[in-house]
């Protein structure tokens, strides 16, 4: 357990805990604590501790309680002289402290809350070594002055630099070495970080061994970690700051062996790479994918694989505003007996807690729709160091202690039933708190007072004890044995995926996590703030200090949809068809039902993706008499199908390598064309204002939809649900309910809703899982929509001429869309915000893209290959002779056909 592991260092009744938080201990030194009655003078031997914010007194004698006097209430801090008259009895010189409050802190060496002595004192000191006094006094009234001042912001700032002098003033000690022939690489620096403390000191690096030596010499003069035991480093976030550095000697504890904070990421990053470089025998370098094969074919538990995504997503126990996070699995805390085979036994874990409850979550959403930008659906977060403490409170009492100014929470609300605590998550207006890993682990003594705390005394009388077990557990072990149990049980297994995109995944942020309905306030994000930039340091450490203890969501491992586990029973299982991208339904690849498929399905993208600059001309075919304005394609791959300015729509046979139809529906040109999910049906798009629909089994029109007052532009289709763009300024929703399954026979199509526009309709497009539509418009407009209510999410007008384009990425984060004005723009769905704006040389107008990279279609013909992350063209292919006007790629990302002005159609193939 990770706070009995930390404090096995040290058996000294003094702590770093009893320290404020943000507070250092600077150095100590023997002293007397002097006290006198009327018959004479008593004198307690201790330790003399200066801290940043206080003055601490670690008596020898454990029955007498340590004293602590914080520096603000001090009136008078002076240096006693030494008595040197001659006719009396030698007084060597004193530490003198005139002070308004006393605090008391283990009394008989008990640990309980703080006894707070208020009121007028005296306090006199005399250090063992006298000639230090003086030196001690003008150390002690610096720091006053800095406790002192008004602003936190110059108080933090005056500790902070008499910090760093001491810092300067020091090295690490070459004499600690194990060995003399040691080469030391590099020393800097740093503060080792334990939960609610910072000690610091300097790390030294040598060929062998990893260093650290505290400043103050505590808990011990040196901690040495030899680099051939290191088995996993991690860079970490510490205070929102790429700073951190943790270390660990075991392949699957979660409690690393030391977490340091540097002062400035280059030496972090050099100490790294280091150690990096140093373990390349040693240890294998493991990505959030590569882990997640491993879970997927069970070569991982649920909880080993939960265990190593908190740690790639930067939680660490060493850091309670980034502790570890596990979910609840269970939700039957009532029966006698756990029945793991009933569904009803478990959690939705598709669901955040917040939503579990349906009445609670529509309360939440009314405030939320009501709420001003930004808007937050949960007012408290799901991990935060006040829950961590929550539950491990009869481990960590002093943590507890620490954080809340030396008081425990009240009786009736602590940790005292696992069932009660399941029922407030459910029904409290403001909890919803995730479990930690301790619930999932071998080591019960968090469930059970074995230290005899005084906790309280409930409303009802009784004393706060051990935790209450649910009705099914006889005792705190077997609690945590079933618990393990059903953490990797068949049910949890086949849904854990859907609570890791919740937390680690793409129902994190954004439009998928709105309608996820996990949205926490804006502080809790990465990146959400750039404290750097708050230029005021009072309002800097307000801000930081309130996300650090409101609790921080884990960094986002995964951007889409996350993987099914392969289960034993069901080898077969795959994600619902609402997550199903439309365009995998057209794709030319044969779909294998094992779920594993979707990793190499993706893996294959990334890695096309990567290659994309390789894509070679196949062949080319002039088949239309005007520019062709939109190709799709059986799910076979063996026809594809065009549609023309000159009206008609032709059929090409991949197999014969020649065009076998053509369909003419009326003498206006067709806009685009579509395949039916069922792959039988195209529908086309005409600016006679009619979508027609050609069964490909029969050759000939089945349907006419005449929907719009001018011209069709474009058409989505998903889940039976018919998306159609006009010039008529409107976006039309059509449900189509068909007389059965043979593509012959008519549908019906009946209007859902009406988008309205400002101006005409140029193009649309759905995110993956069909639960967002992007539109753009003539006017330059982008708006995007949620498609089960209808309402606009955000409307951002960015270009300056009409919209040729638009898509969003694969993870639904962002659109991107190209114009007429020549721009390509990428926008966040979540804020709106266009985050990445290019002026290309020509007008683009048409696309295909992965989220960083594109594929893009230029005015001149040329194929466009742009890196948006340095918005540069990495790659230029000469294609068509005038504008490319239409552009595919199958679901593998490794086949193209574009279409131009130029009325030729060319397919490409991504050489290897």
């Amino acid at each position: 357990m990770a706070f009995l592991k930390t404090h096995e260092r040290t058996k000294e009744r003094f702590s770093l805990l009893l320290l404020d938080l943000e507070e250092y201990y600077f150095e100590q030194h023997t002293a007397y604590h002097v006290t006198s009655s009327s018959k004479k003078e008593r004198k307690i031997r201790g330790s003399f501790k200066v801290c940043s914010r206080s003055i601490i007194f670690d008596p020898e004698d454990l029955t007498e309680p340590i004293l602590k006097i914080p520096l603000r209430d001090c009136k008078k801090i002076e240096f006693v002289e030494k008595e040197n008259n001659p006719f009396n009895e030698p007084r060597p010189s004193t530490i003198s402290i005139s002070c308004g409050q006393v605090i008391s802190i283990k009394e008989s060496n008990v640990i309980a809350p703080y006894r707070n002595d208020r009121g007028a004192k005296k306090m006199t000191f005399q250090l063992e070594v006298w000639s230090k006094t003086e030196d001690v006094v003008q150390t002690l009234l610096q720091l006053h002055r800095a406790s002192c001042l008004e602003k936190l912001g110059d108080q933090t700032a005056m500790i902070a630099a008499n910090l760093q002098s001491r810092l300067a003033r020091s090295s690490f000690d070459k004499n600690c070495f194990q060995n003399v022939a040691e080469r030391p690489h590099m020393e800097c620096a740093v503060e080792m970080v334990l939960p609610l403390v910072s000690n610091p000191g300097h790390v030294c690096i040598t060929d062998e061994n990893l260093y650290f030596q505290p400043l103050n010499g505590y808990p011990q003069h040196v901690i040495q970690i030899k680099l051939n035991r290191v088995r996993r480093i991690y860079k970490r976030r510490h205070g929102l700051r790429p700073l951190g550095l943790e270390v660990f000697c075991t392949e699957n504890d979660f409690c690393s062996d030391i977490y340091l904070k540097f002062y400035n990421t280059a030496d972090r990053d050099e100490i790294y790479y280091y150690i990096a470089t140093f373990l390349e025998n040693h240890m294998i370098e493991h990505t959030a994918e590569s882990y997640m094969l491993q879970w997927q074919r069970g070569h991982l538990s649920n909880y080993q694989y939960l265990l190593h995504l908190n740690n790639l997503a930067d939680r660490s126990c060493n850091d309670l505003s980034q502790y570890p996070v596990f979910p609840w699995v269970i939700a039957d805390y009532t029966s006698s007996q756990l029945d793991l085979t009933n569904a009803a036994t478990f959690r939705d874990l598709s669901k955040p807690v917040g939503a579990l409850n349906r009445e609670r979550l529509d309360r939440l959403l009314a405030r939320y729709k009501g709420m001003p930008e930004p808007r937050f659906m949960y007012g408290s977060h799901y991990s935060s160091p006040g829950y961590v403490l929550f539950y491990l409170v009869r481990v960590a009492p002093e943590h507890m202690l620490c954080l809340q100014n030396g008081r425990y929470d009240h009786a009736d609300r602590m940790f005292n039933s696992i069932g009660e605590t399941w029922k407030n998550c459910l029904e409290g207006a403001t909890d919803f708190k995730e479990l930690i890993p301790e619930f999932y682990g071998n080591d019960c003594s968090f469930l059970e007072n074995k230290l005899s705390l005084d906790l309280g005394r409930r409303q009802n009388g009784s004393l706060v004890g051990d935790v209450v077990p649910p009705p099914w557990a006889s005792d705190a072990s077997d609690f945590l044995q079933k618990h393990r149990t059903a953490l990797e049980s068949q049910y949890v297994s086949e849904h854990l995926h859907e609570w890791i995109d919740l937390v680690f995944g793409f129902k994190q942020r954004g439009s998928e996590a709105v309608a996820a309905h996990n949205v926490f306030h804006p502080l809790t994000y990465e990146g959400g703030i750039d404290c750097d930039s708050i230029e005021d340091p009072d309002e800097r450490i307000a801000m930081l200090t309130q996300i650090l203890e409101f609790g921080q969501t884990p960094t986002q491992l995964f951007s889409s949809p996350h993987p099914q586990r392969i289960t034993p029973r069901f080898q077969n299982i795959t994600r619902s068809s609402s997550n199903t991208s439309p365009v995998s339904e057209l794709s030319p690849v044969s779909q294998s039902e094992d779920s594993s498929f979707e990793d190499l399905t993706e893996e294959s993208r990334k890695l096309a993706w990567a290659n994309m600059g390789n894509l070679t001309l196949v062949s080319s075919h002039k088949v239309h008499k005007e520019a062709v304005t939109g190709i799709t394609v059986t799910r076979d791959g063996a026809a594809i199908f065009s549609t023309s300015q000159d009206s008609t729509l032709k059929m090409f046979s991949k197999e014969l390598k020649e065009f076998q139809r053509s369909m003419s529906f009326s003498n206006m040109a067709l806009s685009s064309c579509l395949m039916l999910a069922h792959g039988k049906t195209v529908a086309c798009s005409s600016w006679d204002n009619n979508v027609y629909f050609y069964s490909i089994p029969y050759g000939r029109r089945q349907d006419t939809l005449m929907g719009h007052d001018d011209a069709v532009s474009e058409m989505c289709w998903f889940d039976e649900r018919l998306y159609t763009a006009s010039w008529d300024s409107t976006v039309k929703v059509w449900q189509c309910a068909s007389d059965g399954s043979s593509s012959h026979k008519r549908s019906q199509f009946q209007l859902l809703a009406e988008l309205e526009h400002d101006s005409g309709v140029n193009t649309i497009g759905l995110n993956p899982a069909g639960t967002l539509l992007v539109s753009g418009c003539k006017d330059g407009a982008v708006t995007i929509w949620d498609t089960s209510s209808y309402d606009t999410l955000q409307q951002v007008h960015c270009h300056t001429g009409t919209i040729h384009h638009t898509a969003f990425s694969p993870d639904s984060r962002h659109v991107l869309s190209v114009g007429a004005d020549s721009c390509m723009k990428v926008i966040d769905v979540q804020t709106g915000m266009v985050i990445s704006s290019v002026k290309a040389e020509e007008e683009q107008r048409c696309f295909c893209w992965d989220g960083n990279s594109v594929l893009c279609g230029g005015q001149s013909g040329d194929l466009l290959l742009w890196d948006l992350l340095s918005n540069t063209v990495t790659k230029r292919i000469p294609a068509h002779s005038g504008a490319v006007t239409a552009m595919w790629m199958n679901d593998l990302c490794s086949t193209v056909i574009t279409g131009g002005e130029d009325r030729q159609m060319i397919f490409w193939k991504l050489q290897s």
